[in-house]
């Protein structure tokens, strides 16, 4: 509990700078790009305060890095000169630009920050089991769910960002690579790779801490991912209802004839 303690400060200053600094630029969408890197501070956090690293640690240390670090880029490199973000430029509209600033650190800040420490849950009952940190059959299997699951969701967003970047492309839906078995391949990557993470932790004798990959995944399909891209999909592209009827939301299958 101290080390969950001494992380979520950590997690708090570094929103709370982040929140200064959106105000300063009057934009909000800096938030998403700390996401990923916020479970790396996390779990790098809690290595940091092992006294022994094991298989596992350091297993998770390069898995956990290789997933943040390139979803911050990726998202860097997407976001950085676009303005902000259509969902918090609506929030502006909606509580009104003036209370904005101090209503986003509630709001946007501290809510994310919360959601970090829950879903790094996974992380927590890795390094700080009671169990051996040799690798098992189990150990091989979230390795594969990863391997499939960080290939789904970069693959899935470098082939929508080469998509997007062709003008040819304006009101088209991308059905094709990754996008041809689900709607939504970066989403469900990104479910893969906490749920490989749940193993990790159940392998290593962490049983409750997977709580952490079932919040991402309802936080992805019903809340923030799935759902409310599919609502404005629906609305702003005519085409994509077709798309609908012929490939899977969320798990990768062949499409319907």
């Amino acid at each position: 509990m101290t080390l969950f303690l001494q992380v979520s400060l950590i997690i708090w200053v570094l929103v709370t700078l982040l929140w200064l600094l959106s105000v300063a630029i009057k934009n909000v969408s800096i938030v998403d790009i700390f996401w990923g890197f916020g479970f790396v501070v996390v779990n790098a956090f809690y290595i940091y305060s092992l006294e022994e690293i094991n298989p596992r640690n350091w297993l998770l240390l390069a898995l956990v890095s290789i997933w943040g670090l390139r979803l911050t880029i990726y998202l860097a490199i997407r976001n950085i000169g676009k303005g902000e973000d259509y969902r918090y430029q609506q929030f502006r509209k909606d509580y009104g630009a003036e209370r904005y600033w101090w209503f986003s650190y509630f709001q946007v800040f501290l809510l994310q920050g919360t959601l970090i420490l829950l879903v790094s849950l996974p992380y927590l009952g890795v390094h700080f089991s009671e169990t051996s940190g040799d690798l098992f059959w189990l150990d091989y299997i979230a390795i594969l769910l990863w391997i499939i699951g960080f290939s789904f969701e970069a693959g899935g967003d470098y082939q929508l960002y080469q998509f997007k970047k062709n003008p040819e492309n304006r009101g088209k839906v991308l059905n094709t690579g990754f996008w041809k078995y689900t709607r939504h391949p970066n989403y469900f990557g990104d479910s893969a790779v906490w749920w490989s993470y749940a193993l990790f932790s159940i392998a290593a004798g962490g049983y409750w801490q997977i709580v952490g990959a079932v919040i991402m995944t309802l936080l992805i399909i019903k809340v923030s991912g799935v759902a409310m891209l599919e609502r404005t999909l629906k609305n702003t592209k005519p085409k994509y209802q077709d798309y609908i009827k012929n490939t899977n939301a969320f798990i990768p299958w062949f499409p319907k004839k």
